[in-house]
């Protein structure tokens, strides 16, 4: 479960400063990874949504952004930053990462295939209509040729991607699945090792608990979100 702090302040006040606390907009993002990994390792977190900008101008004042970009995660004393690092860093904190540098290179390698086409649906939202219709068919394209026979041969005769055990390399394959599926529910249809994959994962109790209606995670990005992501950043 997740809680909301008081969006009107950027400093942690209260007695539940042992749960990491998100601070990020009340939508997807690059954010969503994040929750997503720490939805699977079980772990209760906080978030601090931004909704105006000054928030964002006081989180820089404040040198908690290093580049002065979110998201930011503050966690174990830290000010974590840059996604890529949070998502490493909460792997390993969380026994998801591997158990020698091959296994992390391999999860990093497979973790990045599913950033990249994650990608494409990230910048669907801010795209005119146009756009919009000419990125649903470049991600259909992208996952068919690209990424998926990818994943589709890696977990041939094995249950996980890595070392044959759950790791963060799986949690991202699992949110790039569900992500295609909203633009194209029938993607998997020539993907038996992945549609069976996405059954194995979703019974999983800690995804399966995220998956459920009311969890951190976030609905599909509606006009509401783009327009305080464009106010806040002043895109």
């Amino acid at each position: 479960m997740t809680a909301q702090r008081d969006s009107s302040s950027t400093k942690v006040t209260n007695t539940m400063a042992e749960k990491p606390v998100l601070y990020y907009f009340n939508g997807r993002g690059r954010m969503e990874s994040i929750r997503w990994l720490l939805g699977a390792a079980g772990i209760e977190f906080e978030e601090v949504y931004l909704e105006k900008r000054e928030q964002y101008e006081q989180l820089i004042k404040e040198g908690r952004l290093m580049f002065g970009q979110v998201p930011l995660v503050e966690m174990d004393g830290m000010n974590l930053t840059q996604t890529h690092p949070i998502l490493s860093y909460i792997a390993a904190k969380y026994n998801l990462y591997g158990k020698d540098p091959k296994e992390r290179y391999e999860i990093d390698r497979y973790a990045d295939g599913t950033i990249d086409l994650m990608g494409l649906g990230l910048a669907y939202p801010f795209l005119d209509d146009a756009g919009k219709e000419k990125q649903k068919g470049l991600i259909k394209e992208r996952a068919t040729n690209k990424y998926f026979p990818v994943y589709e041969t890696a977990l041939k005769d094995k249950d996980y991607l890595v070392g044959n055990k759950f790791s963060w390399a799986d949690i991202q394959l699992m949110e790039a699945i569900l992500m295609v599926e909203e633009f194209h529910s029938d993607i998997l249809s020539c993907f038996p090792q992945l549609q069976a994959f996405k059954e194995r994962t979703k019974k999983m109790p800690t995804i399966a608990k995220f998956l459920l209606p009311g969890s951190p995670k976030k609905p599909f990005p509606d006009d509401k979100y783009v327009a305080t992501v464009k106010a806040v950043l002043k895109m």
